[in-house]
């Protein structure tokens, strides 16, 4: 049943349309992902469905007592009431009987906000935004629009989300860059592209491979009219006269041909520079400690990062995560212990805060002033066209900064960090605001960055992609360190938390707060000799080669066993898969006149070619990995 339907809904912004003539409806248990690159409009799109912005044509057509709760981009409070009373403000009319602030003040605190009378002024910006979500899970609703859910919850908080959402009782649409949770969560898939919004059953993963045959069916279909319309072109520069119907019907396809909307293919951020050379000396920590208000985040964690390291840091909220990358940046001073820089060493940090964006300067300013001119792969070029390379186009650099989206906001922020040729790139939740198309483009760009890449992320799949050592707050003040990334970090922890108890070993030389179960080659803890809790000797090795007194795992230099076990079978299960595709097209071709049995079939196979497809990219993404190790 239909609960909401958006009719011919369109707005501009000056002379921009963001939406145009967007028809949709949303049935009782819908769960929409709405996606797009920043400033398509998604936020605008929730706004308008929640009653919260008026569109400047269409209408809106909801259910008769439909109730719709709304988490907007940028919620506000009023300041003079207590963050509970905030929360609860709009539910206790309709729950008279219900113990409403019981659970929110429960809510708020399962959220990280440990005093629920406290006043809004003191709340962190990703306080607020959780404070706000669980005024929207609270309130009574029959549609649950959500802006942005994920941003600023740690993986428990994601998890816990993902588990109320999955109760819910009522259509749930939501914008999030959050593909895992996409995936997990979502049913339909609402795109913005060019201010019209095309609907996509299934959730992201069957997104994209229905979005890449669309585009290909679309390709396919544009390059066969240019042609057909360079044909016509010459037909008609050789005199063609409206002499018969015939002739006139020619230049009738001719002419809508030629105003045709052509087709083309999407236009992606393209992020390149060239970093500063790195010398032999990266970023050596020596038994840092660091505590706020009384409360010890961490202390004695030594590591010495080596060239093209692809750290991971991840913990709960306010465990001191941004705190341990502002001090090995500089940015801070440790309590205990110290940070040496090389020489050569140039960070580029890419935070949660960009306040420092001037709000009254252009995009094209912004970017000058790190300078005119860029050096990339293809040589110099100015910093008009490294704007266009990150889809700032000509109009809009001279779009005043205020005046962006927060994600457009986040994207200059990216251009102006990666100008300054950083040779270590230190990324503090990078995945917030950013649209998933330049995440993708991002992830590619760090594969081939030649420097360190430290990243804090809540954002599972982002960590998989990118990270192939984690360093977890697990609440004990100490590092634990897992290899690989988060799927791998997640197995380490199970295997511990599962074997840890009575005949368990100790790591080797730790103070004894942490335990290795029976995985004492795959997971360790930094702790105050620097011993990493692996087989092998003691020792960090640094960037040229040197031990000194503490231990850090060298870079990979072969596969994991899991790996090799994956390579070894990946040739015969895509033979097998082959001949089990050819087989299907052999049996399509006899029943060709059995409708349902040709379906039945048809649909065997694309199921088929898509596994087929997949493990041959998986048997190149290894194959790629054991040439770079030297075929081991």
């Amino acid at each position: 049943m239909v609960v909401m339907t958006l009719e011919g809904i369109g707005i501009s912004f000056g002379d921009a349309p963001i939406l145009q003539d967007v028809t949709q409806g949303i049935d009782e248990y819908d769960r929409i992902g709405v996606i797009g690159i920043n400033g398509t409009g998604k936020s605008t799109l929730l706004a308008i469905a929640a009653g919260a912005l008026e569109a400047d044509t269409g209408q809106i057509i909801r259910r008769s007592g439909l109730k719709v709760a709304y988490l907007p981009q940028n919620p506000v409070f009023d300041p003079e009431r207590s963050v509970l009373e905030n929360v609860v403000q709009n539910i206790e009319q309709d729950r008279e009987f219900w113990n409403v602030q019981g659970e929110a003040a429960a809510m708020l605190q399962k959220l990280g906000i440990e005093d629920p009378n406290s006043m809004p002024g003191t709340l962190s910006g990703g306080q607020r935004k959780r404070a706000a979500l669980a005024a929207a899970l609270l309130t009574p609703s029959n549609v649950l629009i959500l802006d942005e859910p994920t941003n600023h919850l740690d993986h428990e908080m994601i998890e816990w989300l993902q588990n109320q959402l999955a109760g819910y009782r009522g259509a749930l649409v939501m914008v999030t860059h959050d593909r895992y949770f996409l995936d997990e969560v979502t049913t339909t898939i609402w795109e913005i592209d060019r201010a019209r919004v095309y609907s996509y059953p299934g959730n992201y993963e069957k997104y994209l491979q229905t979005k890449q045959e669309r585009m290909d069916y679309a390709l396919a279909a544009e390059r066969k009219m240019a042609a057909l319309y360079k044909k016509d072109l010459a037909w008609m520069m050789r005199g063609a006269r409206a002499r018969s119907t015939k002739q006139k019907a020619h230049i009738q396809r001719f002419e809508a041909l030629r105003d045709r909307e052509k087709i083309v293919e999407e236009r992606n951020v393209i992020i390149e520079s060239i970093p500063s050379r790195m010398g032999n000396k990266t970023i050596e920590a020596r038994m840092l400690g660091k505590s706020y208000g009384g409360k010890r985040l961490f202390h004695d964690f030594s590591y010495t990062f080596l060239k093209n390291d692809r750290i991971g840091i991840i913990g709960s909220n306010g465990c001191g995560k941004s705190t341990l990358i502002k001090i090995l940046t500089g940015m801070l001073e440790p309590d205990e212990g110290s940070v040496e820089r090389g020489q050569t060493i140039v960070t580029g940090y890419f935070g949660q805060e960009y306040e420092d964006l001037p709000g009254t300067d252009t995009v094209l300013d912004v970017v000058r002033g790190m300078g005119e001119y860029v050096r990339t792969g293809d040589g110099l070029i100015t910093a008009s066209a490294m704007c266009e390379r990150f889809l700032f186009v000509k109009s809009k650099q001279y779009t005043q900064v205020a005046k962006l989206s927060g994600g457009e906001k986040r994207r200059l922020h990216l251009l102006r960090v990666l100008m300054g040729a950083p040779n270590v790139l230190v990324l503090d939740e990078p995945t917030n605001d950013l649209d998933i198309q330049t995440l993708q483009i991002l992830e590619d760009y760090l594969d081939h960055f030649s420097g360190i890449v430290i990243v804090v992320s809540h954002d599972r799949y982002f960590l998989d992609r990118v990270v192939n050592r984690i360093f977890s707050f697990e609440g004990d003040g100490l590092l634990h360190q897992s290899e690989g990334g988060y799927e791998e970090y997640l197995a380490h922890k199970e295997a511990m938390n599962g074997e840890d108890g009575p005949g368990s070993d100790e790591i080797p030389g730790t103070a004894g707060t942490a335990r290795m179960g029976g995985a004492p080659k795959s997971r360790g803890t930094v702790n105050p000799a620097g011993t990493a809790g692996a087989s092998g000797s003691s020792g960090i090795t640094d960037a040229s080669g040197r031990k000194s007194g503490n231990r850090v795992p060298a870079p990979r230099r072969k596969l994991t066993f899991t790996e090799q076990r994956e390579y070894a079978t990946l040739e015969g299960i895509i033979d097998e898969l082959t001949e089990k595709s050819e087989k299907l097209a052999e049996e399509m071709l006899q029943v060709s006149t059995d409708y349902v049995k040709l379906q039945e079939l048809a649909e065997e196979k694309q199921r088929t070619d898509a596994e087929l497809d997949e493990k041959i990219e998986r048997f190149l993404e290894l194959q790629e990995l054991v040439e770079s190790f030297g075929g081991k």
